[in-house]
């Protein structure tokens, strides 16, 4: 009698395991699905995505919008998500374009693994051929002046075509570059500059060409008292921390009245200590008071009457960012106010723009803090300028700390895959091939481009390759025309950090995906279930089970 093997589970009930070839053709299909869903909106004529959400309505080209919203559940496409995330946040812009290359490095690790490639190989492959693109596109890029205008509103302008924006475009890219020279610090010979010193505020029912930079801040409050001039020139301008207010005390104490006249002389002496406090502020000459706290009612008739102009309740991020315009110092103490504390704006007002009244500081001098007035005709129009106007700004704060600028239309990616190509045969051993592979992924760029522009993108990539091979580097495609052209030339322009960052991102989510060879996943036992174990544990009736 032969003895039979019994089977040996090592996982509880619920759980389900993938192995081998089939965990990483499903992994690999889920990547490649969602790069495939935001490929159609790659280049000037990609197409928008709707959304919707809750009842909520997005509609997008920007890859890493359209990702978050999607809700993706499946592991590895989530690490496509994050790709999207990265790239917005390292480089600002190219999103679309590193989610794209991930897809194709798996599609084409796909076919090795077909052919029996191990994937430990194809990842060595990919590795090399990352370094390798990274070192020729730094070879390939050009310096920029951080005060080369021209060239900074070309990079904008390339950023913000192919969104629903594009038709203001060169109103948006002077606004992004005036703002970002703006805010840019020098520190140590480079420039440094942060994002969030520009600040964005979107109102409806305008034309988008009435969209605004101000050198200063705007802000969703209101004057204190109608009284109050509504427009301020040459304001001095006093930045508070600190209530106009009597302050309530920090130990619990009674005061006993006995006389009537106490109470009199009792708010006498409140009011003392407001008038004090407004007089000291009108020592200074102030014109504009914008305070963090509360102002009291008796303070803002004083300062009404004195005619400055007056806000409570600013932010505390919007006073810091006034600060840094307005170059005032934030008063903590109105003890030791002077007139040294105060800042300088051309022009304090209060304008309504629809049924919403806003302050607006404007005219700052070497204002180091701006806010974008951002108008349109729909909420969805404004939301998607914003994310035109955050891409084209994020772009060019790559450009003016320091990184060398591309030609875009796929120019720059045909030249890369072209010596990376030539790069492969010198290696040996199956890496070859990886390395192949990853040139030629790369070329997907220019063959979506022309794909979504309707073109025949096997011809498009035949007359780039023979360019190339002519010299003309900067040759891309044309998606207006069919025909390619020098990108360069046509001011169609790129920070290199967002193909630097692209093509490094997608190579690292490829790899990861490609070494995983085992799924192991547990799903959540329903109520149902989880009710009857605990039944069954308990036996009948709450009582040990009878022997």
């Amino acid at each position: 009698m032969t003895n039979q093997i019994q089977p040996i589970f090592i996982l509880p009930e619920g759980k389900s395991r993938e192995t081998g070839k089939e965990a990483q053709r499903t992994n690999i299909m889920a990547a490649r699905q969602v790069a495939d869903t935001v490929r159609t909106t790659l280049g000037p004529r990609g197409m928008d995505k709707m959304l919707v959400s809750n009842g909520s309505i997005t509609i997008t080209n920007d890859g890493v919008t359209i990702l978050k919203e999607m809700n993706i559940e499946h592991p590895s496409a989530k690490m496509i998500v994050e790709i999207a995330k990265s790239q917005e946040k390292e480089a600002g812009d190219g999103t679309t374009t590193a989610v794209v290359i991930a897809g194709e490095l798996l599609k084409k690790a796909e076919e090795l693994l077909e052919m029996g490639i191990h994937p430990s190989i194809i990842a060595k492959g990919y590795r090399l051929a990352t370094d390798k693109a990274v070192e020729i596109l730094n070879k390939l890029g050009e310096n920029v002046a951080e005060n080369d205008k021209k060239t900074l509103l070309r990079i904008a302008m390339t950023a913000i075509t192919g969104k629903s924006a594009e038709a203001a475009k060169e109103e948006l890219a002077e606004i992004a570059v005036n703002s970002v020279l703006s805010v840019a610090d020098k520190e140590n010979n480079s420039f440094v500059v942060d994002k969030n010193n520009i600040k964005i505020e979107k109102k409806v029912g305008a034309r988008i060409e009435q969209s605004e930079l101000i050198k200063g801040i705007i802000l969703d409050k209101e004057r204190v008292h109608a009284d109050m001039p509504r427009v301020v020139s040459n304001a001095k301008i006093l930045l508070a921390d600190a209530a106009i207010e009597i302050k309530d005390t920090e130990t619990k104490a009674k005061i006993k009245i006995r006389q009537p006249r106490q109470i009199q002389s009792f708010m006498e002496q409140e009011e003392k200590v407001l008038k004090d406090i407004v007089d000291k502020i009108i020592k200074t000459e102030a014109s504009v008071v914008l305070c963090q706290k509360g102002i009291d009612d008796r303070a803002q008739h004083y300062l009404a009457k004195k005619g400055i102009f007056a806000v409570r309740r600013v932010r505390r991020s919007d006073l810091e960012a006034l600060a840094r315009a307005t170059q005032a110092r934030i008063v903590t103490n109105f003890e030791d106010l002077s007139k040294e504390d105060l800042g300088y704006a051309g022009k304090v007002e209060e304008i309504k723009v629809g049924d919403e009244e806003m302050i607006i500081v404007r005219d700052c001098k070497n204002a180091k803090s701006v806010s974008i007035l951002l108008r349109g005709a729909t909420e969805h129009v404004l939301d998607e300028m914003q994310r035109a106007l955050e891409d084209a700004v994020g772009v060019l704060a790559s450009v003016v700390t320091g990184s060398k600028i591309v030609a875009g239309a796929g120019a720059v990616e045909i030249e890369v895959a072209r010596q990376l190509g030539r790069y492969s045969e010198s290696l040996s051993g199956r890496e070859q091939l990886a390395a192949k592979a990853m040139a030629d992924a790369i070329e997907v760029i220019p063959v979506t481009l022309a794909e979504n522009a309707g073109l025949d993108a096997i011809d498009v990539l035949v007359e780039l390759k023979a360019a190339h091979d002519k010299g003309k580097k900067w040759e891309g495609v044309n998606v207006f025309t069919g025909k390619t052209m020098d990108a360069w030339k046509e001011g169609i322009l790129e920070p290199l950090k967002v193909k630097t960052q692209a093509i490094s991102s997608a190579a690292e989510v490829a790899i990861m995906i490609l070494r995983i060879d085992d799924i192991i996943a547990s799903s959540k036992p329903s109520r149902a279930e989880q009710q009857m174990a605990r039944t069954q544990g308990m036996g009948s009736m709450g009582m040990p089970p009878m022997m």
